[in-house]
């Protein structure tokens, strides 16, 4: 084969064959796919393009010349500690002041507690790798974080879904989904769980669901799995109380920094029964010998040295600025028989299309209207969720987010066109009257 041009000379392919590799993989392989979001990237990025499709934190409003002089400080204080390998649970004043983060929740935790993390992502690496054998059941809301499902898929767990609606996880449908996979002989390991302004469908589990929840899983001998990046972000009140600050024993509870302050420095932590904390802290350090300390270190200075949850409460209110751009103009501009939630807080829309219309067929259309979403489909390990999507806000400003809602509901309004005309849809049909509330609609509504 000739030397192409951007092959250097006398390196040639070894065959046509686009993988060489491909028997000598492990098993476990045949579960990593690129996500549907991480497909969007390249797109997504182009400025042209509305994308309403990533979850990256707006760090805009971060108070740069605060961060770099505690950097700066750190340096020139501490420079040799922070740049040399580190405990591989993690710096043992970060692992204080997180204590300090999650007493905002409810929970009263010791530092010896708390394993620091590569983000929360990591985290739930190494939560599955300890617990998970393959053929083992995850039970997740339905959707659910497809980072999560990822991992989940990676170490070949079998993942259930379990219903949610607006007030987030059905208790009913947990029990249901717990006895069923106990009479067919195979074994749950946890309830993976995002309880407070879920990504993606938005929704809060309600206080009175939290107890529902926990007391199910205890008689059933299930542990959870609480997943809370964005427990600090609600746009009205208190933050909502952690399931862990109610259960010590059968909760494990990750977080981050990543939306507080910003990602990347990619620092979260896991909170664990002490016996698990001893096998995380051995996960961690045949992955990375030890989290990056100086990372770690610069996050301890930030806190140490600034307002750092007056900085969270600026990030809440210019969340909310663009969630209340969002609700405004699917209120303005989307179709009656399309369906959304309003979010107390977080960075995600779930949004049902109308009858008939598929997300994922419809993407590539969107893309060249020069808007972009993640389809729902991505959000599910079983190929559900093919006539919703998640809308995020955090990222565009206002009138962007106007813009790419605008795009979008031209792209809809044509697809429903095309399925009229081409008889999907019945000749001469009109949408369904709008509900009395434009509120929320469940997330697993497209499988009815």
């Amino acid at each position: 084969m000739a030397d192409g041009p951007d092959r250097p000379a006398g390196v040639t392919r070894s065959s046509t064959r686009l993988d060489n590799y491909v028997d000598r993989y492990a098993a476990r392989t045949r579960g990593m796919t690129a996500s549907e979001i991480r497909a969007l990237f390249a797109v997504a990025s182009r400025p042209e393009v509305v994308s309403l499709a990533g979850g990256m934190p707006n760090i805009s409003g971060l108070p740069l010349d605060v961060v770099g002089g505690a950097i700066d400080e750190l340096v020139r204080t501490n420079g040799p500690t922070a740049m040399q390998y580190g405990s591989g649970q993690g710096d043992p004043v970060l692992r204080e002041q997180i204590c300090e983060v999650m007493r905002l929740e409810g929970i009263e935790a010791h530092p010896d507690d708390v394993v620091v993390t590569v983000g929360s992502q990591q985290a739930v690496d190494l939560v599955t790798r300890i617990f998970c054998d393959p053929g083992d059941v995850v039970l997740c809301e339905a959707p659910s974080y497809v980072g999560a499902l990822g991992v989940f898929r990676a170490y070949e767990c079998d993942v259930v879904h379990v219903e949610m609606d607006g007030d987030g996880l059905v208790p009913s449908a947990l029990e249901q989904a717990i006895a069923s996979v106990q009479a067919s002989g195979r074994r749950i390991k946890f309830l993976y769980t995002i309880p407070n302004f879920h990504n993606p469908a938005g929704v809060t589990l309600a206080p009175e669901r939290r107890q529902e929840v926990l007391r199910i899983c205890r008689e059933a001998d299930v542990l959870i799995m609480e997943d809370n990046p964005y427990g600090l972000l609600g746009f009205d009140g208190e933050p909502p109380r952690a399931m862990r600050a109610d259960e010590a024993e059968r909760v494990i509870y990750l977080g981050s920094f990543s939306k507080t302050f910003a990602p990347g420095f990619r620092v979260g932590w896991v909170l664990a029964p002490h016996a698990v904390r001893e096998k995380l802290v051995l996960a961690q350090e045949s992955a990375t010998l030890c989290p990056p300390s100086f990372s770690q270190m610069a996050v301890s200075s930030y806190l140490r040295s600034h307002d750092w949850q007056g900085q969270v409460k600026q990030f809440r209110e210019m969340y909310r600025e663009r969630r209340d751009a969002m609700v405004e103009a699917l209120d303005d501009m989307m179709p009656a028989t399309a369906r959304w939630n309003v979010p107390d807080g977080g960075f995600y829309v779930w949004l049902t299309l109308p009858p008939g219309l598929d997300a994922k067929a419809m993407l590539p259309r969107a893309v060249t209207a020069r808007v972009a979403y993640v389809p729902g489909t991505a959000f599910f390990s079983d190929g559900f969720g093919s006539q919703s999507m998640r809308l995020s806000y955090c990222y565009p400003s206002p009138e962007r987010i106007r813009e790419g809602v605008r795009r979008l509901v031209g792209v809809i309004e044509e697809e429903m066109e095309l399925r009229q005309t081409f008889g999907a849809l019945p000749s001469g049909s009109t949408p369904a009257p709008p509900s009395a509330e434009r509120g929320y609609e469940s997330p697993n509504s497209d499988l009815s």
